[in-house]
C-alpha cells in the first residue's frame, strides 16, 4: 500500500470512531457502539428467563396446591390446625388470581405452570358446586334456622319461616322467653311441634318417638350426678319421626358447641368436636333407612371431625344445590355451618333462605323418595 493510501485509510477509521464524516456513530459504549452492544448483550444474558423468573411465585403456588391436596394430612395437635383450615379451604381458591397476578407481572412461566396444581385440585375439590343441579319439585321440604338468641324480632322471623313453605322446620337456639313466640306465629302452619330444651321442630305432619339426644354436652365424672330437668334447659339435640305417605322418616336436630380462635387455644373445637362424635354414634344406632339431620353444627363438612357424620350422611347442598350455600354470618356469608344433611332420600333441591333477625341466614330443601 503507498503513503497515501495508507493515510487515507486511517483518517477513514478515524473518522468512523469519532462520528465525524458519513458514518455518525458516537463513541459513547452503551449508546451503539460495539462495546455498548457487548455490553448490553451480557445486561440481556444474565437476565433470568421466563422460566427463571419469579421462583418464590411459583413455590407458593406449589405450596397452595399441596395444601388443598394434602388437607386431610395437616395434623391438629396444634392449634387444631388441620380442621381450621378445611373449615374455610374454599376461600383457598382466592389466593390463585393473587399469585396469577404476580405471575403476570414478573412475567413468570414458570410460576403460570406452577398455578396449574392449586387450579386442578380446587376444581377437583369444589368444581362440582359451581353449576345449578337443582330440579323442580320434591315430596317433602325442609327448612332449618338457628333464630339467635339476641333477636330482637322472634315474631318476625317465625312468620318468615312460615311463608317459606317448608313442610318440617327445625329451629336452634330457643330462649325461654322466645319459645311462646315462635309457638304461636307458628301453630297455624304447622299443627305438631316438639321442643327439647333448646331445639324444636315443627311439622305439617304427625310427630312421634321425640326424645332428646345426649351429646355429650357435659363431660368429666359429676356429668352424671345432674337432674334430668337441669340438663334438659340446655339439650342441644333431639331425634323424632316424622310420619310421612312414604313411610316413617327420621328427623334430628342438632346444635353442636361453638368453635373459637384465639391466640393461644388456636381453633378451638373441644366441644363442638364431642357433640359431633357423639351424635355419629347416634345416627350410627339409628334403625329408620330414611334419615334426615336439621341444625347448626358450627362446622363445615370439609372438616374431619364430622366425619362419623358425614360417613353416614350426605349434604343436600352439595347433591342438589346451586353454589356453596353460605350460611353465616347472616350479614356477609362465608361458611355453610346450617346443614340439612340426608340418608336413604333423594335431594331435589337446597336453599339458603332470606336473612332474618338472627346472625344466620335459614336453609332449606327439597327431597323425594
Amino acid at each position: 500500500m503507498t503513503g497515501s493510501k495508507r493515510e487515507q485509510a486511517m483518517v477513514q477509521v478515524d473518522t468512523a470512531e469519532t462520528g465525524q464524516g458519513g458514518a455518525d456513530i458516537p463513541r459513547d459504549a452503551g449508546s451503539g457502539t460495539w462495546r455498548g452492544g457487548l455490553r448490553r448483550a451480557i445486561l440481556i444474558g444474565s437476565r433470568p428467563g421466563p422460566w427463571k423468573r419469579g421462583p418464590v411465585l411459583a413455590a407458593l403456588a406449589l405450596l397452595l396446591g399441596l395444601v388443598m391436596l394434602l388437607h386431610a394430612k395437616i395434623p391438629n395437635r396444634v392449634g387444631n390446625l388441620g380442621s381450621l383450615v378445611e373449615t374455610f379451604l374454599p376461600w383457598f381458591g382466592l389466593f390463585v388470581p393473587v399469585l396469577l397476578a404476580g405471575a403476570l407481572w414478573r412475567r413468570s412461566a414458570a410460576a403460570v405452570a406452577a398455578l396449574l396444581l392449586p387450579v386442578m385440585v380446587w376444581l377437583n375439590l369444589f368444581g362440582g358446586l359451581l353449576g345449578d343441579k337443582s330440579h323442580p319439585g320434591g315430596d317433602l321440604t325442609l327448612a332449618s334456622h338457628n333464630v339467635g338468641a339476641d333477636n330482637p324480632d322472634p315474631a318476625g322471623t317465625a312468620r318468615a319461616l312460615a311463608a317459606s313453605g317448608a313442610d318440617v322446620l327445625a329451629l336452634q337456639e330457643l330462649t325461654r322467653q322466645d319459645r311462646g313466640i315462635y309457638e304461636k306465629e307458628l301453630a297455624n302452619a304447622y299443627p305438631h311441634h316438639t321442643v327439647q330444651g333448646t331445639v324444636g321442630l315443627w311439622s305439617k305432619l304427625p310427630l312421634a318417638d321425640t326424645k332428646p339426644v345426649d351429646i355429650m354436652m357435659d363431660a368429666g365424672p359429676l356429668a352424671a350426678t345432674k337432674p334430668a330437668d337441669v340438663t334438659m334447659e340446655y339439650n342441644r339435640a333431639l331425634r323424632t319421626t316424622v310420619a310421612t305417605g312414604h313411610g316413617p322418616l327420621a328427623v334430628y336436630v342438632a346444635h353442636l358447641g361453638s368453635a373459637r380462635v384465639n391466640p393461644r387455644a388456636g381453633f378451638w373445637t373441644a366441644h363442638r368436636d364431642r357433640n359431633a362424635q357423639a351424635l355419629g354414634e347416634a345416627i350410627a344406632a339409628e334403625r329408620n333407612e330414611r334419615v334426615v339431620l336439621l341444625g347448626d353444627l358450627n362446622g363445615t363438612m370439609d372438616d374431619r371431625a364430622f366425619d362419623g357424620i358425614t360417613s353416614r350422611l350426605r349434604s343436600a347442598q352439595d347433591a342438589a344445590g346451586a353454589g356453596f350455600g353460605f350460611s353465616w354470618p347472616a350479614k356477609f356469608p362465608v361458611a355453610r355451618i346450617d346443614e340439612i344433611l340426608v340418608k336413604g332420600v333423594r335431594p331435589e333441591s337446597s336453599r339458603v333462605l332470606p336473612a332474618t333477625g338472627s346472625d344466620h341466614r335459614p336453609v332449606a330443601a327439597a327431597i323425594s323418595w
